[in-house]
């Protein structure tokens, strides 16, 4: 699953994705984006932008908004046939910026956080769905999640699961407003290679979702890790 991740490099969002239509205002640069916050998400109708939603997606015929709080992830094996997904996976996908994406390994005294990021991109896409949500009083939410695929070589040490992430070459395609056929969806679903990636393990402090700043992404010292380890 994919249950924290990083957007540290904001100022480059525009230029990467080639947005025609950015964010009025610029949002800060975060290193511990949490389940129910709002976050920029890459969309594609007849010219890119760049939208606030809020992670955790609620279905358009949800009665309670608070389902999004289950459906931070989608798995791609069955998405197609979700109910919360069928849809959205059909004309709503997206492309969710980042600069990493955290996960927890067990041990024998709990969960060590480690830090996953490409090697050669500082910035890099997952693959999501979004959906609008209208509550009864006819306010409008915008809501997405992250699809998840198996973990290739490099994360399976770690997690079982990864978020799907987009070679470049593929963005195009997801963003497109046609619906895609199964192979397809098969073929974008492949974990990323291992070799393009690197991970390492990083502090607990990230377990606490209000700690912020750049020090997070930063690698743990071998000592410390000894002993979260052993």
């Amino acid at each position: 699953m994919c249950g924290r991740f990083t957007l540290g490099e904001v100022k480059g969002l525009t230029a990467r994705f080639s947005i025609d239509h950015p964010l009025v205002d610029v949002p800060r640069p975060r290193y511990n984006i949490a389940p129910g916050q709002d976050v920029p998400i890459v969309t594609s109708d007849a010219s890119r932008s760049l939208t606030l939603m809020r992670w955790g997606l609620v279905p358009f015929w949800a009665k309670d908004p608070r389902i999004g709080n289950r459906m931070i992830n989608a798995r791609s094996e069955s998405v197609t046939e979700k109910p919360a997904f069928r849809n959205a996976i059909k004309a709503r996908r997206c492309i969710v910026p980042t600069t990493g994406f955290y996960e927890w390994r067990r041990t024998g005294d709990g969960k060590q956080p480690y830090l996953a990021r490409l090697k050669d991109e500082r910035l890099f896409g997952m693959a999501g769905l979004y959906e609008k949500w209208i509550s009864p009083q006819k306010a409008e939410m915008l809501t997405f999640t992250i699809l998840t695929t198996a973990a290739n070589d490099l994360m399976a040490d770690i997690h079982n699961r990864m978020p799907v992430i987009l070679d470049r070459r593929e963005e195009e395609r997801w963003l497109s407003p046609r619906p895609l056929d199964a192979s397809e969806l098969e073929e974008l679903f492949t974990p990323f290679p291992s070799e393009r990636m690197e991970a390492y393990a990083v502090s607990p402090r990230v377990n606490d979702a209000s700690v912020e700043g750049e020090e997070l992404m930063e690698p743990m010292k071998r000592a410390s890790l000894q002993a979260a380890l052993f």
